[in-house]
């Protein structure tokens, strides 16, 4: 239901699509539009509507081509009845009518943020979208869920919880199409093309509407997931446990030394060096880590964080500065750096889960240096940390201490936290029918070297859904079945969410929504992702990314995507140390 809803005629919300921007962005029209009875239990709050048009707006972004964009930029909350206090806010960009091509597109956050600010929502205004965000009822647009998921020690916010682990979404999706049709005055036989887009945090977000509320979508482009929360989000802690075990704390150069040769021996084995590892898997298959003991190393003094990683919600290092780092690749080092890439094992050598790919930045890893001693010293990464702190003993938001910590710890963490946030945070049900009997279409894109979320998390997802969906065929069948309608892509050399400056020649998917677009409403299937060199020399260069399980090869100048069994058994892993399925 509506309060205070504005008497306006309702023609002049339906002759909407005739006007200018200027016509429809004002709060009386958005009061106007707003949906009744739209959800069961929910009231929107009309006096809180706010509309402002914003005209020339320069963007960009990793996820949409660089634009100057109009937009009205709309805002208003809602609260569910029966709960004290509740309320939610929604903002929703609105190209102008003639720019409108009767889309939707919802948007996600990142870590433990439910949205990514103003910073997604212009990729709907340029493909034509009305685009919105949620702030999940956290408080304001910038409040993130760990902020108000604690209600006192020992009790959790779960309704904090659900809104975070898909409700909010979902109610954003239901509120937004409907306004949008309001607004631009489309019947309930016109279609309205619903698109989801969300990377890392914001592409666990997208999985969890396509895993419950398959006609609510058209198409996702989600790009490196961070689903299977339980083991995720634990797993950050693995190398820290690895350097506490081994009793060897690496200078940060030391460990992008080993990052750099890695990258320069494997570059090649594609057929194509151009400084881009691009085939992680013959690196696995022909590469010898420890073939860089005894390399030199050297890293300037510098201010700051310690380490040439792109680093976040680190332990707070004792001081502000590093020194001068030189030396050679150390035997201790290569075995922090081996043991950390072959992934947790129980101490009854049973795997539990698997790691980075060789190439990536062993950002986990990162050390701070005591000025006092003079030693690099442990650094907890607090996105692990705080996934203990507040998820499983629920009595803060940092981890100060790994005293007594082993891998069956760990293992043991990702267990009870399964079991615990199955039906929240975990995000991985595999059974994603009813989405493809409704028509949907997903893009699924992850860097082959991220360095925050495994590449191989991706792959086995999909794996998970071939094997669930497609049981009785062969495995080339049953790939090729799930390749019409869900299509999932390793981008070379690329980080976590973004391209890599340590790989700098690598492609990105930019135009990943306009492709998914092109596939839902054109039937333009990308049989290889469009992806564009967006830094370095090559700038601008396009190239095309292979689907899995097809890997880039290339041989006299041009790429081809092959199929190769032993590449692909490089992707996947028995978990055997978890006693149940892992999807």
């Amino acid at each position: 239901m509506i309060s205070s809803l504005p008497l306006l005629a309702a023609a002049s919300v339906a002759s909407a699509s005739s006007k200018s921007l200027s016509d429809i962005c004002s709060k009386s029209i958005a009061q106007a539009a707003l949906p009744s009875d739209i959800i069961q239990g929910i009231t929107l709050d009309s006096t809180s509507v706010t509309a402002a048009v914003v005209t020339n707006s320069s963007v960009s972004s990793d996820f949409f081509p660089d634009a100057i964009i109009d937009y009205c930029n709309v805002t208003f909350a809602y609260s569910h009845d029966g709960i004290a206090d509740d309320r939610v806010l929604l903002e929703i960009w609105l190209p102008a009518p003639s720019e409108f091509q009767n889309r939707w597109l919802s948007t996600g956050g990142g870590g433990l943020a439910i949205n990514s600010g103003d910073s997604s929502l212009p990729g709907g205004i340029i493909y034509g979208a009305a685009a919105g965000m949620t702030d999940g009822g956290f408080g304001s647009f910038s409040t993130n869920a760990d902020a108000v998921m604690l209600l006192a020690n020992g009790t959790l916010n779960y309704e904090t919880l659900y809104m975070f682990g898909y409700k909010a979404h979902w109610e954003l999706s239901k509120i937004g199409k409907q306004f949008t049709k309001n607004i631009f005055g489309l019947s309930d036989s016109q279609k309205l093309y619903s698109y989801y887009q969300g990377c890392s945090e914001g592409g666990r977000e997208g999985w969890s509407q396509v895993q419950r509320y398959a006609e609510e979508w058209d198409g996702a482009a989600i790009g490196a997931p961070a689903f299977r929360w339980s083991f995720q989000q634990t797993q950050h802690l693995y190398s820290n446990v690895v350097e506490q075990t081994l009793d060897y704390y690496p200078p940060p150069c030391e460990l992008e030394k080993i990052v750099n040769e890695t990258i320069a021996a494997c570059d090649p084995l594609d057929g194509k060096t151009d400084g881009v590892l691009s085939r992680s898997d013959l690196c696995m298959l022909h590469f010898d880590i420890e073939s860089t003991i005894g390399k030199l190393y050297y890293c300037a003094a510098s201010t700051g964080p310690s380490g040439p990683f792109k680093l976040s919600k680190r332990q707070s290092p004792g001081g502000s500065s590093t020194p001068v780092q030189n030396g050679t690749v150390s035997a201790k080092g290569v075995e922090v750096a081996k043991t950390i890439l072959n992934g947790l094992h129980d101490s009854e050598g049973r795997r539990a889960y698997f790691s980075y790919r060789p190439g990536a930045g062993f950002d986990d890893a990162q050390t701070q240096y005591n000025s006092t001693t003079g030693k690099w010293e442990l650094s907890i990464d607090q996105l692990g940390g705080e996934h203990i702190a507040l998820l499983i003993w629920k009595n803060g938001t940092t981890l100060d201490s790994l005293d007594g910590v082993t891998y069956d710890t760990l293992k043991e963490w990702m267990i009870s936290s399964m079991q615990e946030y199955y039906s929240t945070l975990q995000t991985v049900w595999p059974d994603l029918t009813p989405f493809h009997k409704a028509g949907g279409k997903v893009i699924h894109f992850h860097g082959e070297a991220d360095a925050s979320i495994p590449t191989a998390s991706s792959i086995r997802y999909w794996e998970s859904v071939r094997q669930v969906m497609y049981p009785n065929e062969s495995y080339t069948d049953g790939a090729n079945a799930l390749k019409e309608w869900y299509r999932v892509y390793t981008v070379p050399g690329a980080a976590h969410c973004s391209p890599n400056p340590l790989m700098p020649n690598g492609p990105w998917p930019q135009t990943s929504l306009g492709n998914l677009i092109d596939w839902v409403e054109n039937n333009v299937t990308p049989t290889t992702l469009n992806a564009t060199v967006l830094q370095g020399d090559n700038i601008g260069d396009n190239q095309q990314l292979c689907a899995y399980p097809l890997r880039p090869l290339w041989k006299n100048g041009t790429m081809d995507c092959v199929y190769d069994r032993a590449s692909i058994d490089t992707w996947n892993y028995d978990l055997d140390a978890i006693p149940v399925p892992v999807y």
